[in-house]
């Protein structure tokens, strides 16, 4: 039975036929921890897309034994294990190159908003409590068999993210589970939002400041490629999140639009293909002209190719419009590359889109399309002549072969790239008289 087939089971049987309980691998972790004596059992995003139906990424493993005798065991038993998490209580055993991450049962001493000082403990129900959704603190053993001490299942079945107990204590354990709050209802939850959950949220929103940007920058990437993140983001800007987020807007709304736009027109086009992931997207929600680059590199902490790749979108975009000629286009592609300019028309469609308002099927879309579809497929040539060729007609070697080559480059390019050599021979003679004056 393969996992699809499985959905339609009820929660018990359709943990027991997945792909990953089952595999030989899971088996010998199981194998190896119980014959020392400890309980272990699946729990998270594990137990969580698989009830969900979702694929399953990671195998997360939750003990009732500490670190130092979890590593005990796997070495004894022959297996890798490598210590990735253990200030936390995480180690990771490697089966035949899988790796599952084991971590202690633990409950939570003291937090400070961003990280907490945790006790191990040996209570499962201390160990879900201290977790941020109820539909994360589902556990099953080997066999499938359920262990549900906070109420997950009952929210698996209505897809509803939910916080665990107090919403309040919950997000000042940790401010980022206010993200993550809209990130999984995003995943799971069809872009629903927890009332109460939503209002907690907006109550603790302060806390926000005080989270490190690479988390705050972790989390909104991961937002941007849920599948709902489009009616979770209008949510979160109707209640000023997204200015917590990304600094003071003029315009979040439009901004949104833009992300919108960008997902809905990528949807509606699939020839050529439209450029649409989380960076793109997040160009669309941040940046409005190459200016506010820099500004989102330093909220965010962008990578140097993020933000290489976010300003050349912006900034290509910037010339970019329905009526945008194929002499500029061909141009901006020389200059930028294919990828820029590809990415430059689909976030200038998409502001256009929602500022105009306007629906993939008019003319103008139709433009942005037929200027997608060359960016797609019309190589530059190189620069077709050099500074040898200056040179062999006379003109000494210096600053002034620069100057031939550059004008040369921009008769060249105004031109539309002709690939006639007499006639780029004859402008190339001109262009040396013209500087011999």
């Amino acid at each position: 039975m393969t996992d699809k087939d499985a959905r339609s089971l009820p929660p018990e049987q359709r943990l027991a036929a997945a792909s990953w309980l089952t595999a030989p691998q899971t088996r010998r972790v199981f194998d190896t921890l119980e014959k020392a004596g400890f309980t272990v059992r699946a729990v998270g995003g594990t137990v969580r897309n698989t009830l969900l139906g979702e694929p399953v990424n990671d195998i997360d493993l939750a003990v009732d034994a500490s670190p130092q005798a979890v590593m005990s065991a796997a070495k004894r038993a022959g297996l890798k294990v490598v210590p990735t998490g253990i200030a936390h209580g995480t180690v990771t055993i490697v089966v035949d190159g899988t790796p599952f991450e084991v971590t202690t049962l633990r409950q939570d001493v003291s937090t400070d908003g961003r990280r907490a000082t945790v006790a191990y403990t040996t209570d499962w129900t201390a160990d879900a409590e201290r977790r941020d959704f109820t539909i994360n603190a589902i556990y099953c053993d080997r066999n499938g068999a359920l262990l549900d001490p906070v109420g997950g299942l009952a929210d698996i079945a209505k897809r509803s993210v939910r916080f665990i107990g107090d919403a309040h204590a919950r997000i000042r354990e940790d401010y980022l589970r206010i993200l993550r709050f809209f990130r999984f209802s995003a995943m799971y939850a069809g872009g629903q939002l927890d009332t109460v959950g939503l209002a907690d949220c907006t109550m603790e929103r302060s806390g926000l400041q005080r989270l490190s940007a690479e988390r705050v920058h972790h989390e909104l990437h991961r937002l941007l490629q849920a599948p709902f993140c489009i009616p979770v983001m209008e949510r979160m800007d109707e209640h000023g999140f997204i200015n917590d987020i990304m600094g003071a807007r003029a315009d979040t709304k439009a901004n949104v639009g833009a992300v919108a736009a960008l997902v809905s027109n990528a949807a509606a086009t699939t020839t050529p293909r439209i450029p649409d992931d989380a960076e793109l997207r997040l160009a669309a929600l941040a940046v409005s002209t190459p200016g506010d680059v820099a500004q989102l590199k330093d909220r965010l902490r962008l990578s140097n190719s993020e933000t290489q790749r976010i300003a050349n979108a912006a900034e290509v975009a910037q010339s970019i419009n329905p009526q945008t000629s194929t002499t500029l286009l061909h141009e901006l592609i020389y200059r930028r590359g294919n990828d820029a300019v590809s990415d430059g028309i689909a976030l200038a469609w998409a502001r256009y889109t929602a500022i105009t308002d306007v629906d993939t099927s008019n003319a103008d879309s139709d433009a942005f399309v037929d200027l997608l579809t060359a960016a797609a497929t019309w190589s530059a040539p190189a620069l077709p002549l050099g500074g040898r060729d200056v040179i062999a007609r006379g003109v000494a070697p210096g600053p002034r072969v620069g100057e031939v080559i550059g004008d040369f480059e921009r008769w060249w390019i105004a031109a539309d790239f002709p690939d006639d050599r007499e006639l780029m021979e004859k402008k190339l003679a001109e262009l040396i008289l013209v500087t011999n004056r």
